[in-house]
């Protein structure tokens, strides 16, 4: 009898997933698809809210796994899958349905450019989640590349909410949606610097005054939530270039300070 192949053992064959970390992330690809149905039943505003929640989900998946020490390579590739679904298609659809559909009443040409700036969010989505599952390992975990998908989401879906709360239609305002889904669409393929805020520690200790930081931010969002997402999603999106603006104007005073020492030399 050759044993020189010998057969793999139990323990090689079994292979698995951890359960909690994927849990949260089915919880946030569930939470995108319902957010397209609501949509293509009219239910807007609930679809907004759905895409809020896939975030809270897909915010949670990664800090779980981070503190249990769940991190995989599975769990990595099936974020990827969920966040192009939850904040790519779902929201390149909800836009389009909600309000782009009605350029398609101004002329064919108009019509077929709501439906290219939604297909445009949506492929930006693509090419933002590979670039940064590329610079992994590589690139300043205190920065992202390039506004985050999450974050384009819910400026496109926060502006969605907002209106549907004061009953502001979609034929409305389709130009500034129009705008609005492409400007959110090339801000994630920009090399603008968003902070991640993966460096704060939720293990450590924090001084008193956070807790209250963090109680007024559940008291704002109690008043008016929409208001309060829309406005922090848009805030944060303008601060990716404020804050290369700021960093390119640092390095070029380094680097001037640089040049003066060697003449000086």
């Amino acid at each position: 009898m050759d044993d020189s192949n010998p057969k793999p053992s139990r323990k090689t064959l079994r292979r698995g997933i951890f359960l909690l970390p994927n849990l949260f992330t089915t919880g946030a690809l569930f939470a995108g698809f319902y957010a397209i149905i609501a949509s293509m039943n009219g239910r807007y505003e609930t679809a907004a809210m759905a895409i809020f929640l896939a975030m809270l989900l897909d915010g949670l998946d990664g800090r779980v796994a981070r503190l249990t020490n769940t991190q995989s390579a599975f769990g990595a590739e099936f974020d990827s899958l969920s966040d192009m679904v939850s904040f790519g298609v779902a929201p390149a659809l909800i836009v389009y349905q909600w309000s782009l559909v009605n350029l398609a009443e101004i002329s064919t040409l108009w019509g077929k450019l709501g439906w290219l700036a939604a297909f445009i969010y949506s492929t930006s989505t693509a090419l933002r989640l590979a670039r940064f599952n590329t610079q992994i390992g590589v690139a300043d975990k205190r920065y992202f590349q390039g506004l985050a998908c999450p974050a384009a989401a819910a400026v496109v879906m926060g502006a969605i909410w907002v209106c549907e709360i004061y009953g502001i239609t979609g034929r409305q305002v389709v130009y500034p949606s129009l705008v609005l889904t492409l400007i959110a669409g090339g801000l994630m393929v920009s090399r603008f610097s968003y902070y991640s805020f993966k460096d704060i520690d939720m293990r450590k200790k924090v001084p008193f005054f956070a807790v209250l930081i963090v109680m007024l931010v559940f008291v704002f969002l109690s008043i008016e939530p929409s208001i309060i997402l829309f406005s922090s999603a848009v805030l944060y999106m303008l601060s990716g270039p404020v804050i290369s603006l700021f960093r390119w104007n640092r390095k070029r005073q380094r680097q001037s300070v640089s040049v003066d020492r060697n003449e000086s030399e």
